[in-house]
């Protein structure tokens, strides 16, 4: 591949052939998306009807929607990296991210008989009371925020590589510019328009990937064993880029850990919110449940498009290379797009283009996505409830308030951390829907004597554990990709506290439940009648 250095001295990702009709066509693409988005803006001002689409998704139009909740530009850029880096590390990385729906497929029709559609609701299936709710709207904030900060600052930086830039200056630029965009969309977006855009995301970004996989699959004579070799030889470390422990945050940690790391990723991707949500959209329990299969096979074909492509980009680019552009790879899917074709030819002018437009398109509806669910579950199960009457229309006014407001903050604090090594924030998301949300919604779906004080020692023990324990561990202190490299407070010796806070939540529920008395089952059957025809 020919590199290509910029005046700064900064290695310009694209190369000057393809800058200026990158950036003209990514600006127009991201207009045309806006000019789609606010015609597309939803008028009805029936906050249920906003919150869930008035459930009449068809499964196959919900499942590609749900796949595309998937397609985050975190995924399409730092795993993709990861595997171009680290090998087998990123593959098992990847292959939990696409096992992860089939957990959610395991609940789907549970969730979506309940009748609920946020953790608040959910948590409120086997008790009642304010504080089950703000404990729901505690752990949804606490999930979201951090999920938001990495969108936002991952699309800050593809979009610098994607228009040849790799300086820092520019990278924060670009989350800025990207974020007010995106600010503006979230802020007339609705379940159904932002449903559109993902199911036109899906395809594109598969056919894009395939694009690119096969043109790399022709480099290597078509034969992926001499793909696998030259990725190997092209690696920091030929003898060990197939085998686990390349990765920093694995290395020297044991087999613990890596157990620990595949609870966080499987169980913790399956209980986000805006998924929940999604599954809550759908007409009937049996069409929930459909929508999930569909899913999980794309997302499954979308994670080995990304495998092959992060061994591809290990193979055409080489990972010394990618890390020279940034160090977590995250440049891996621009460069091989940039690589797999002639310099100064027409298609890889337009294959580039098109990844611009895939990856706009990925932080766009993922930061939306995201933040009109948090939105939800805060006006829904706090500011509805808060004792002071609303109308629909003012429901619905707070909700747009509560997802400007969750967009600028987290946009802030985007760039507020943006040299900040903070990669750890995706982990700790994972952790608390993990610890936090999938205990809670098994009790409550499968115990008949799960109770008010079980859920909330579950919960809290559960945020907490997450906390400390992320806090003491050598994701923060200690290791040179720590947020403080320099000094080491860590005594808890694994990347996530999953190995710990998943089963001592199970084990809070219990003891909290088994704590207090109660009919637990008249309330359920409660709760069931109440929400059952919604």
């Amino acid at each position: 591949m020919t590199r290509h250095t910029m005046s700064s001295g900064l290695l310009n990702p694209v190369g000057s052939d393809a800058g200026g009709a990158v950036i003209t066509a990514f600006l127009v693409f991201v207009a045309v998306c806006l000019l789609w988005v606010f015609t597309l803006a939803a008028q009805d001002e029936n906050p249920e009807r906003l919150y869930t689409a008035g459930r009449s998704l068809s499964p196959v139009f919900n499942g590609f929607a749900m796949a595309g909740e998937q397609i985050s530009v975190v995924s399409l850029f730092a795993t993709t990296g990861a595997v171009a880096l680290f090998g087998y590390d990123g593959f098992a990385t990847a292959v939990d991210s696409a096992v992860a729906l089939a957990v959610l497929l395991l609940l789907a029709q549970r969730i979506r008989r309940s009748g609920r559609y946020t953790l608040g609701g959910l948590f409120t299936l086997r008790a009642s009371g304010q504080g089950l709710r703000t404990a729901a709207a505690v752990v949804t904030l606490v999930i979201t925020i951090p999920l938001l900060v990495i969108q936002l600052r991952a699309g800050g930086i593809s979009a610098a590589l994607l228009i040849g830039k790799s300086s820092s200056a520019a990278q924060i630029a670009c989350t800025v510019l990207m974020g007010g965009l995106i600010v503006c969309f979230a802020a007339v977006a609705d379940l159904k328009g932002t449903s559109l855009l993902q199911v036109v995301k899906v395809p594109v970004t598969l056919l894009v990937l395939a694009v690119v996989a096969l043109l790399s699959l022709r480099k290597m004579e078509w034969d992926p064993g001499v793909l696998l070799e030259t990725a190997a030889r092209n690696s920091v470390d030929p003898e060990g880029f197939l085998a686990p422990g390349l990765w920093a945050h694995t290395a020297g940690l044991g087999s613990l850990n890596t157990v620990s790391d595949h609870v966080v990723v499987v169980l913790g991707t399956a209980m986000l919110p805006h998924l929940i949500l999604r599954v809550s959209a759908s007409s009937t329990p049996h069409t929930a449940r459909r929508s999930v299969s569909v899913a999980t096979g794309l997302v499954g074909a979308f994670f080995l498009l990304l495998i092959t492509t992060g061994f591809a980009a290990a193979a055409v680019v080489g990972s010394k290379d990618i890390a020279s552009v940034d160090p977590n790879g995250q440049a891996a899917p621009v460069l091989l797009a940039a690589g797999v074709l002639g310099y100064g030819s027409d298609p890889r002018i337009v294959l580039i283009t098109v990844m611009a437009c895939v990856a706009f398109m990925a932080v766009l509806t993922g930061v939306t996505s995201i933040s009109f669910a948090a939105a939800v579950s805060l006006t829904h199960d706090v500011f509805a409830r808060a004792g002071r009457s609303r109308t629909d229309q003012g429901e619905v006014r707070v909700l747009r308030s509560v997802v400007v407001g969750l967009c600028v903050l987290c946009l802030s604090l985007s760039v507020a951390v943006h040299r900040q090594p903070v990669e750890f924030l995706v982990t700790f998301s994972l952790s608390v829907a993990a610890a936090c949300v999938f205990p809670v919604l098994v009790y409550s779906f499968f115990w008949e004597g799960f109770n008010r004080r079980g859920l909330l020692w579950s919960v809290y023990g559960g945020l907490f554990l997450c906390a400390v324990l992320t806090f003491f561990s050598p994701t923060v202190s200690g290791t040179s990709y720590a947020v403080w490299p320099d000094v080491d407070f860590s005594w808890y010796p694994y990347h996530s506290p999953g190995l710990v806070a998943v089963p001592a939540a199970f084990v809070l529920g219990w003891l909290g439940s088994n704590a207090s008395g109660g009919d637990t089952r008249g309330a359920f059957r409660r709760a069931l009648s109440r929400d059952v025809g919604r």
